[in-house]
């Protein structure tokens, strides 16, 4: 399961039924033109986008990485905005300081003006640990966190429904709350502030089935990093993908609702299909660009089906000069990967984006 690094991170209103006529618009493509074009058959598709504090939104730094992401034919960018707490079993949770509110205004607005969706999808940063593991001893450490943390979430969807983002994730990757009654008031308290598309992303297929809340939603939401197996066996790969997809459609019919792949990523280092959830703090290895291109071109095959609408990378860094051939981590930029997703989403023969002026 992740861990204290886990994927190396510091880690006017918007009515739902707009969102459903900008998806009308974007373009329905074949998905029998063979192996590497499949995916334009998902409308959604993209990245997430870490603030790095050295080309924070708003900087010309990260206006140059937004719109090279952007030309990759991505069409929808997740922005992540951190909360914080000390430890999992602490109910003392709130803002980082990664992203400020102004901060978070910029990426939404920069993003808009590039022509991409936002998708704004929190996450909670803890030293040492990772969200899924966060568990209260008691119902009233259980209530005093989700009161802090919807104080943090509400703060957050104020700043996503002024700047009119499409989508909102309340949580990634809580699993132990997933059973919790506190989701349906925090749920309807978010609802009265956004009101554009809201999810939740659980941390894979086994966390979705423990989500009890998904009728109060408008998508359901998944991160992928399902043990995938050696190296050197994509037949190995496909059989969990495949699997995983199965698993994809049959949460889609049981709750009615579309499918939101919040996060599938790799390291590009040498092993690392076995652990996809492993950052480069916890192992060193030897840098692998063709793996991580060959595993996520493989995990695009697999998803390309109506019940899922959305598929987002990990990750894309908001300085333009993150990545490339040396870099051993989850971030696509200047590696294969970032060719091999541009070769296949360019070739979906939308017409390009024109830029908004500021």
């Amino acid at each position: 399961m992740p861990s204290a690094f886990h994927r190396s991170t510091p880690r006017t209103r918007v009515a739902r039924t707009a969102l459903s006529l900008v998806l009308a618009t974007l373009p329905t493509i074949s998905t029998a033109t063979g192996h590497g074009t499949t995916a334009c058959g998902v409308p959604m598709h993209g990245f997430n986008l870490v603030q790095d504090k050295q080309a924070q939104f708003g900087s010309a730094q990260a206006l140059t990485s937004m719109r090279r992401m952007r030309d990759t034919g991505a069409n929808t960018v997740a922005l992540i905005p951190f909360l914080w707490q000390p430890h999992p079993d602490s109910r003392e949770i709130g803002r980082g300081v990664d992203m400020s509110d102004a901060q978070l205004a910029d990426g939404i607005r920069a993003a808009h003006r590039l022509g991409l969706k936002v998708i704004v999808k929190p996450q909670v940063w803890i030293p040492g640990s990772w969200a899924g593991a966060v568990r209260m001893n008691t119902d009233a450490d259980w209530n005093a966190w989700f009161d802090g943390y919807a104080r943090a979430l509400n703060a957050i969807a104020a700043v996503a429904a002024r700047e009119h983002a499409e989508g909102l994730v309340v949580g990634t990757e809580l699993d132990e709350s997933a059973a919790r009654p506190e989701w349906r008031a925090l749920i309807a308290r978010i609802r009265r502030v956004f009101h554009g598309e809201l999810s939740y992303a659980a941390h894979n297929v086994d966390g979705a089935q423990r989500v009890t809340f998904w009728p109060l939603l408008d998508s359901v939401g998944v991160t992928l990093y399902p043990v995938l197996g050696a190296d050197d066996d994509p037949a190995q790969w496909t059989r969990v993908m495949h699997e995983t997809s199965e698993h994809l459609r049959a949460l889609a019919r049981r709750t009615g609702k579309p499918v939101l792949i919040a996060e599938i990523g790799l390291r590009s280092a040498a092993g690392a299909a076995a652990k996809p959830w492993e950052s480069a703090e916890e192992r060193v290895a030897a840098p692998d660009e063709a793996l991580q291109s060959r595993v996520l071109e493989h995990w695009l095959d697999a998803l390309d089906e109506p019940a899922v609408r959305t598929v987002l990378m990990w990750r894309w860094i908001s300085d333009p000069d993150a990545g490339g051939e040396k870099d051993t981590d989850f971030t696509v930029q200047r590696k294969q990967a970032e060719r091999m997703l541009s070769s296949r989403w360019r070739r979906c023969g939308a017409a390009p984006v024109s830029e908004t002026a500021p």
